[in-house]
């Protein structure tokens, strides 16, 4: 062979053969055909008959066919090759190879699809326009260049700030003078800085003189005035700055602003800026200069110098409210009725409802809107005829002081951004984005890569600097670091598009184009594996056209007989698109790992039809998830109410419930896997599993109604979720499985509701399967980290930070679907307000004060939201060896770490439990909140809301060992032995309870009133928890055992009452007596239901006695009733026969009930016998269960702890003997009092110690008034103050005024008997409170220690 050619042969192989270590790449294989179709729209290709091509160049066909043996391989090529084409069909035998995976493509490729909506073009029958399809022996493989696909920040990036090199120097006060900086010109660095005090005196301006004048050539200098420098500032000193280039410093005045840079030895170089000094206004001398480095990057230097004027928005105001007129709040008035509080100037005004919705988010027209003269909101403009009612407050200036600042910046215009993993296969001009940190997803910022030969590996630096705050660290405990995705790869199919939108592709809701392109793999394909791949522009408002689907393909994994390898799709991109990311529908088996999808329209990750299992989503990041138009599910309110296609006639749309629900993992089976992956922003929620009862489409048929719904959670672990609107994560709801009907108007795969209980094998009758959601975090979520809704859904090591709610665990309903399971979360922190504070925007509408530190803060809901960290919802559930961080309640905000589901109709479980708590930065005051009337709490009149109830295991909650903590004002579960806790609007007890569910019927809307016998005038009244149209209605009061109740109603009684015994144990018993009109008869039955299997039995009788203790001799088979028609009480003794298993609502053998049927006469009246029960059925109150011993200090966690107060003052008889006893016990220790008159005691309100107890006789009380004064006077501040009296007090006088120097009302009335705590300090506690009688006063309650003022909202 001739040398020349054959070296020239050589280069050429060198060029194109690539040898791996499984081989020569396929592009080499031989019988390949080079293939050059050039570019034609109207050239079909078709490569079949065992043809084998290798595209060489850039091309335009109308379309590819590949099949009956047909293979088209892309050639690794230096020169980009383009692709463009209508569709590409992968079928019979047919392949598309794009590099191997032994032998990934190195080059360029795009492949475009191209065609529009209304072109006329023909589509395929099954895959459509603008595809790329694999149907039946197809064989698909695409492979591109390797590329880590996520990471996660390393370092905070800050808004525009400098992350990586570069200096910042600030100063206020107490740094007065000229600032001198000395920087090297090769490296940025600062090599020398000082001070000079030149306005203190004269020896500092010669030193100024001599430092600058030393200063070596070349150096970049930089001075500044901070505060005043020129008092002393002398001539010499004037000249030296002269000589450096500047023209202002012979004219530098009294607080003149002055900043100045300069190159030394190049006057020319120099920028400056100076402005003179006006009292009260702002003044600002900055300039900067930037300069090349050494390593051939630039830096920045910038100095500031100024005088500013803080500014701060005063408290809310709301003087007037929406009655009347409207709702007028003029700046006048509110001058008027608050003296003081609102400067003579605002600088602005912001208005907003009392539910904290700012003003101009309501649509409402304002009449005015004026920082000078304030806000009106009037009834006439309105819609509707009447405003909101609005609070206002102002912005106001504070005082005015001097700053100055120094800053270099090695980054001109760009940024280092420091991640967690090796990045070196990013290159200079891919695209970035990084995610949000905070509750807006919006906040998702891209970036490009620019060249940076001094970044570690680890490093990169991109173009621009960041607009919002993106963590890149653990925060409190918590990791928030960003996730950073890179979003080009060497291989890109995308979608032509228009620059608008057209025809019919949703225009009323996009004003882009959405007809992209789609990748669809069918039933029977021979191979699909894709990697490393960027797909943009892709997806379809349509049905079935995703950027990535696969769809009704069965078995894609070993189980089908793909196992070399089983089918993937790794490492891609899917972003700005139009419909979903990848969709799963009828597949199983498929792994899908590092996969981003980003800024796309509908789920993100969706499995379709319900029958989807097995699937593996490893490592995968979806953000920016917007609402699509295709299900109700995808629909945001807009488009629910629009699109109501499917719908009966006359439906009316409930966006929240029907629709809403668009999540960036919608997984509608829970037998698939999800690990290591991210939600990080979507319009809803991050993770969604839902139900099908019935597989759907043309899944219908593929299991048993009912399957998915027992089906065992696939491994969910070390995912987390954070920016999204609704929650992080969901385990709740199902969707429409028939079609709109007369009866159910809604659209099919409607969102509705559906109850979880996994099991073994989706068998209930097997045993169950716990669904483990480990190590999951879920921040800065609007509404919740998580809302879990089902039986045995336990958490463990997880974490939730700065969501609205951390977490809510619902049982499944009414009555819990699978009885016997219960919800658990462990091991698991939970954090109200992190540092990580957020940045201010209009992305993020809410932004007021929280935190420990009362500091602004982005914040999820309106600015009195009350964030909670747990939220008991019904039950049972438990809570265990978990920390809670950083809840911290504000006056006019109720943060708690555990509270209650707001508005709530539903049952409240008293098996609910805590144990093993820890308490970190959480005020004891901030630990519970059971609600109270107000904004978002409402009225507090549902069943649910007076219901509430949880057992404090081990006292790490309450301090009180076993106890429970119950609503303060439900007196069905309080007795003498209970605590109040004022600032938890709750009281601590003991008892043994469980409940009633009381089902009426005919009729079923009545209001049910319950009366403990102990408590005959504190009645409790429920309305029920199911709806007013329902054929029945269930009422679900928690009740003490072994005591007696009455029931009444507001209108004739139901004809029929099912009574269940809930939560009751063996033996346990009540006594109920139920009002009926006279004349009435009774039929009373007792059974078992069995609820799982829907069998109900017999089980006894009840015969009518006339002697009200033969109720005591009822036994199983018989029991007796007791007819007091003259009270119009039916008396029976309630009494379960059966064991029960631990966290069952029911027996082992189902729920013990019992059925009266009550003949009424006709035109009977009201059913309230209240009047005539008592006080004949009145009982004395008494303690079954005694409360447990407080914990000592020893065994308490934080300094923080409660102190037991019990006031008593009462008069007592023996016989004839007449007495009068007061006392004053503080943590069981007792002080009695002697004397008539009072007796005070004084704890310090700093460590609960008791520092005095004292005490004055009547005689003093009336003659000599002034003691007391004088004593209290003397009492220091932060002191808690506690008074019983004895004896016939002197209830008017001087004296008494101490009480109200104490807390007590102005003008209250005494009687003789008087307890009262009260507080020696500047504020008002909560738990303030007198009581006073003529009989008998007591108070008993725990007290907060240390004692604080609760910051202002």
């Amino acid at each position: 062979m001739n040398p020349k050619v054959f070296i020239n042969y050589m280069l050429t192989m060198m060029t194109f053969v690539r040898v791996t270590s499984s081989g020569i790449c396929l592009e080499d294989e031989i019988g390949l055909h080079a293939w050059n179709p050039g570019h034609s729209e109207t050239h079909r290709v078709h490569i079949g008959h065992g043809r084998q091509f290798l595209l060489t160049s850039s091309a335009t066909v109308e379309s590819i066919e590949i099949s009956d043996g047909g293979k088209l391989v892309i050639a690794d090529k230096t020169q980009p090759i383009i692709l463009r084409t209508r569709n590409i069909l992968i079928e019979n035998g047919g392949e598309l190879h794009i590099g191997s995976e032994a032998c990934p493509f190195q080059g360029n490729l795009t492949i475009i699809l191209y065609g529009r909506s209304d072109d006329g073009y023909q589509p395929h029958s099954y895959f459509g326009h603008k595809f790329i399809g694999v149907g039946r022996g197809g064989s698909l493989e695409i492979h591109g260049q390797e590329k880590l696909s996520w990471t996660f920040l390393n370092k905070t990036l800050h808004p525009g700030g400098m992350t990586e090199g570069g200096y910042y120097f600030e100063k206020n006060w107490n740094h007065r003078g000229i600032i001198a900086h000395i920087i090297d010109p090769q490296s940025g660095d600062v090599v020398h800085s000082d001070r000079f005090d030149t306005y203190k005196s004269k020896e500092e301006s010669e030193r100024l003189s001599h430092y600058v004048t030393e200063v070596e050539d070349g150096m970049i200098l930089t001075l500044a005035v901070n505060d005043e420098g020129t008092r002393n500032l002398r001539a010499t000193a004037r000249k030296a700055l002269t000589e450096l280039g500047s023209k202002h410093a012979m004219h530098l005045g009294y607080r003149h602003p002055w900043s100045f840079i300069v190159v030394k030895g190049d006057p020319s170089s120099a920028v400056e800026d100076h402005v003179i000094y006006q009292d009260g206004r702002n003044a600002v001398a900055k300039v900067f200069k930037v300069f090349q480095a050494d390593i051939g990057e630039p830096f920045t230097v910038s100095s500031t110098s100024e005088w500013f004027q803080d500014a701060a928005w005063t408290e809310w105001f709301s003087r007037d409210d929406e009655r009347g007129s409207g709702d007028w709040e003029k700046l006048s008035d509110l001058r008027a009725s608050n003296p003081g509080k609102i400067c003579w100037n605002p600088i602005e005004i912001e208005a907003a409802t009392h539910e904290g919705v700012l003003a101009n988010s309501t649509g409402e027209i304002f009449y005015k809107y004026d920082r000078h003269y304030g806000f009106v909101c009037r009834n006439q403009d309105q819609s509707n005829g009447i405003c909101h009612n609005y609070k206002v407050r102002f912005l106001c200036i504070k005082d005015e002081r001097p700053k100055v600042t120094i800053a270099i910046d090695t980054n001109v215009n760009s940024t280092i951004l420091e991640l967690a993993d090796d990045v070196r296969t990013w290159r200079a001009g891919d695209t970035i984005v990084v995610a949000s940190t905070d509750y807006s997803m919006y906040q998702a910022e891209e970036f490009q890569l620019l060249p940076c030969r001094a970044c570690l590996e680890n490093q990169i630096r991109v173009a621009g600097k960041a607009k919002y705050l993106h963590v890149g660290e653990d925060v409190d405990g918590v990791d928030m670091r960003a996730e950073v995705a890179v979003l080009t790869r060497n291989i890109l199919i995308m979608g032509e598009m228009e620059d608008h939108c057209y025809s019919n592709n949703e225009c009323e809701f996009f004003d882009f184009d959405t007809f992209g392109g789609h990748v669809k793999v069918g039933i029977g394909f021979k191979a699909v594996h894709i990697e490393d791949v960027e797909l943009k522009h892709m997806g379809q408002q349509t049905m079935g056209h995703y950027p990535i689907h696969f769809h009704m393909a069965g078995d894609v994994d070993e189980k089908g007989g793909y196992s070399n390898p089983p089918t993937y799709v790794k490492q891609v991109s899917v972003h700005h698109s139009f419909s979903r990311c990848l969709t799963i529908h009828g597949s199983n088996g498929l792994l899908v790992k590092d996969v981003v999808g980003y800024d796309t329209l509908g789920h993100c990750f969706f499995t379709e039809d319900g029958p989807e299992e097995r699937n593996t989503f490893d490592h995968c990041l979806g953000l920016l998830i917007k609402a699509g138009t295709l299900l109700p599910s995808d629909r945001d309110s807009k488009m629910c109410k629009l699109i109501t296609e499917g719908a009966y006639p006359g439906y009316i749309p409930r966006p929240r419930q029907d629709c809403s629900a668009v999540s960036t993992f919608w997984m509608a089976n829970p037998n698939n896997n999800i690990i290591n992956s991210v939600a990080a922003g979507s319009e809803e929620a991050g993770f969604w599993f839902v139900f099908h009862h019935v597989p759907t489409g043309p899944s219908e048929g593929m299991y048993s109604p009912g399957y998915s719904e027992h089906t065992p959670l696939g491994r969910f672990y070390n995912n987390r979720a954070h920016s999204n609107y609704r929650a992080g994560m969901i385990i709740d709801n199902g969707v429409k499985t028939t079609l709109a009907s007369a009866k159910d108007k809604r659209p099919f795969l409607s969102v509705i509701g559906a109850r979880y209980g996994p099991h073994k094998d989706a068998d209930p009758y097997k045993p169950r399967e716990p669904a483990l959601i480990q190590h999951f975090i879920a921040y800065k979520n609007q509404e919740h980290g998580a809302w879990l809704r089902g039986g045995d859904v336990w958490l463990d090591n997880c974490q939730f930070s700065d969501n609205g709610i951390g977490l809510t665990l619902a049982s499944g309903g009414t009555f819990p679907d699978d009885d016997g399971s219960k919800q658990e979360v462990k091991n698991s922190l939970f954090v109200g307000e992190s540092e990580n504070r957020g940045t201010e925007s209009i992305d993020n509408e809410v932004w007021g004060p929280g935190g420990t530190d009362h500091s602004g803060r982005t914040l999820p809901r309106g600015i009195n939201f009350p964030i909670r960290g747990v939220q008991i919802y019904d039950g049972p559930i438990n809570v265990k060896n978990c920390t809670f961080r950083k809840y911290v309640a504000l006056d006019g905000r109720h943060t708690s770490a555990i509270g209650f589901r707001l508005n709530n109709s539903w049952q409240s479980c008293p098996k609910n439990n805590m144990t093993e708590i820890t308490f970190d930065n959480v005020p004891i005051t901030s630990r519970v909140f059971f609600g109270e009337p107000g904004p978002w709490f409402n009225y507090m009149a549902m069943d649910g809301d007076k219901t509430t109830v949880f057992h404090d295991l081990d006292g790490s909650v309450s301090e009180y060992p076993g106890a429970f903590i119950v609503k303060d004002d439900n007196w069905l579960l309080r007795n003498p032995g209970c605590i109040d806790v004022p600032d938890w609007r709750a009281a601590i007890c003991n008892a043994h309870y469980a409940q009633l569910y009381i089902q009426a019927r005919n009729p079923a809307d009545l209001v049910m009133k319950i009366i403990k016998n102990e408590y005959p005038n504190h009645p409790q009244y429920l309305e029920g928890a199911l709806g007013k149209k329902n054929h029945y209605q269930q009422y679900q009061p928690v009740i003490t055992l072994q005591k007696g109740y009455t029931i009444h109603w507001d209108r004739t009684p139901p004809e029929e009452l099912t009574i269940w015994l809930i939560n009751f144990d063996k033996h346990d018993w009540i006594q109920v007596g139920l009002c009926y009109p006279k004349g009435t008869t009774f039929s009373i039955l007792s059974d078992i239901h069995n609820r799982l299997i829907k069998q109900t039995h017999k089980t006894g009788i009840f015969l009518r006695t006339l002697q009200e203790d033969k109720l005591e001799s009822s036994h199983p088979g018989r029991g007796y009733y007791f007819w007091d028609e003259d009270t119009g009480l039916l008396f029976l003794k309630l009494k379960a026969q059966n064991e029960r298993e631990k966290y069952a609502f029911c027996s082992v053998k189902g729920c013990e009930r019992i059925k009266i049927k009550a003949m009424i006469p006709p035109g009977a009246g009201v059913g309230d016998c209240t009047d005539q029960a008592y006080p004949k059925y009145a009982e004395v109150p008494a303690v079954e269960v005694p409360m447990p011993a407080k914990l000592s200090s020893g065994e308490l966690s934080t300094n923080e702890h409660f102190i037991e107060i019990r006031l008593k003052s009462y008069k007592t008889r023996f016989f004839h003997i007449k007495d009068e006893i007061a006392y004053t016990e503080i943590n069981r220790k007792t002080f009695y009092q002697s004397e008539d008159g009072i007796q005070m005691t004084v704890v310090d309100g700093y460590t609960g110690d008791v520092t005095d107890n004292i005490e004055f006789r009547n005689s003093i009380l009336q003659g000599i008034p002034a003691q007391v004064e004088n004593y209290v006077a003397n009492i220091k501040n932060s002191s808690i103050v506690l008074i019983t009296s004895k004896g016939k007090i002197i209830t008017k006088g001087q004296w008494t005024r101490i009480l109200e120097t104490l807390g007590a009302d102005n003008g209250v009335k005494l009687k003789d008997q008087l307890t009262f705590v009260g507080f020696k300090g500047s504020f008002k506690p909560i738990w303030v409170k007198l009581f006073t009688d003529e009989e008998a006063a007591k108070i008993h309650l725990v007290l907060p220690v240390p004692v604080t003022k609760m910051m202002k909202l």
